[in-house]
């Protein structure tokens, strides 16, 4: 399909959940997650539902557990750089059933390497968070709707910038350890971004993750 079709079928897909809808776009940077999640704003607001942007950018760890390892330790970029427990705390969880709604949509300025001054927002009965980034899925965060980006191997490769290409080995373990494109509610393969190419699965739902309400 087009990607202007996908985004409109993903966008009636999640305007379609009833109460708060937590949404993960999953994939490498060089499938470009943050792209789709920005394509699928206007699409839900038209829809009727108020739309939060996340970016895991905005939740990661200080520098200096982040690059302990150094900075282009890939084990590292797997493990260490994305504040999982934050993330689940200041954003996810608040919109659980019975949750108070509160979030914080950024937490971390990267580049500062100190806290985000962002105040917390409310987000009201129906609200859809939208959450992009890499490395997502398998960390138990309580999500919704998951769409994971796939690219090949080579793929990956060929899109991949040259100073990044130290990310490959932790996109590489990510497929073998996570096979993301096994439990994400949503697969889209990306290798011709023109043509993008969907497959469902099922969605899965961890044991506690409640769908969400009003505050």
């Amino acid at each position: 399909m087009s990607p202007e079709v996908l985004v409109q079928e993903l966008a009636e897909r999640i305007t379609n959940v009833e109460g708060w809808v937590r949404v993960g776009i999953d994939g490498a940077d060089a499938a470009r997650p943050a792209e789709l999640a920005d394509a699928l704003v206007d699409p839900v607001r038209l829809r009727g539902r108020l739309v939060i942007r996340v970016r895991t950018v905005d939740h990661l760890r200080p520098a200096s557990l982040r690059f302990e390892r150094g900075r282009t330790d890939p084990d590292s970029f797997y493990e260490d750089w994305l504040d999982v427990d934050g993330l689940r705390r200041e954003v996810l969880e608040p919109l659980a059933t019975g949750g108070t709604g509160r979030i914080r949509p950024s937490r971390w300025d990267a580049a500062a390497d100190r806290a985000d001054r962002t105040d917390y927002v409310r987000v009201p009965a129906r609200g859809v968070v939208l959450l992009s980034g890499p490395l997502m899925l398998g960390r138990g965060l309580p999500l919704d709707l998951t769409v994971h980006l796939d690219l090949s191997p080579a793929a990956l490769v060929r899109r991949t910038p040259v100073d990044l290409a130290w990310t490959l080995p932790a996109y590489r373990r990510y497929a073998e350890e996570v096979a993301p494109a096994q439990v994400a509610d949503v697969v889209v393969r990306v290798d011709d971004a023109r043509h993008p190419a969907v497959a469902e699965r099922e969605p899965h739902r961890p044991p506690d993750t409640d769908r969400g309400g009003s505050p």
